[in-house]
């Protein structure tokens, strides 16, 4: 359903291998908590570019797909943090073309704002 090709100016993306429809789960990730203790080590290294912040100062690494979705402000996608059951969904925001690059936003904003 999914897979990773390279996006000119962004690196590695993920890819739609099939459409999906508006509301479509796209995939559920499961994690890698990171201990709030243990982040002064990920911030030191490349994983810095792939962590998700979670509950309770914590951090995690989304695995399958989940943490090489790039970033837009208009994102195609969105996801939802499921702390039960130590996983985040990614969802469809609109419909999403096979082929087309799969965009979340991370919530970081220009300014700072």
């Amino acid at each position: 359903m999914l897979r990773i090709d390279y996006i000119n100016g962004k690196g590695r993306g993920v890819i739609a291998a099939k459409d999906f429809i508006k509301g479509e789960l796209i995939e559920r990730s499961p994690l890698i908590v990171i201990p709030y203790h243990e982040l002064m080590y990920i911030l030191k290294t490349i994983l810095i570019n792939y962590i998700f912040s979670w509950e309770s100062n914590q951090s995690a690494i989304a695995l399958g797909y989940g943490s090489l979705y790039n970033h837009s402000y208009h994102p195609n996608a969105t996801y939802f943090t499921r702390i039960e059951d130590m996983c985040i969904d990614f969802q469809a925001l609109e419909n999403i073309q096979e082929g087309q690059e799969i965009t979340i936003d991370y919530g970081w904003h220009p300014n700072g704002l």
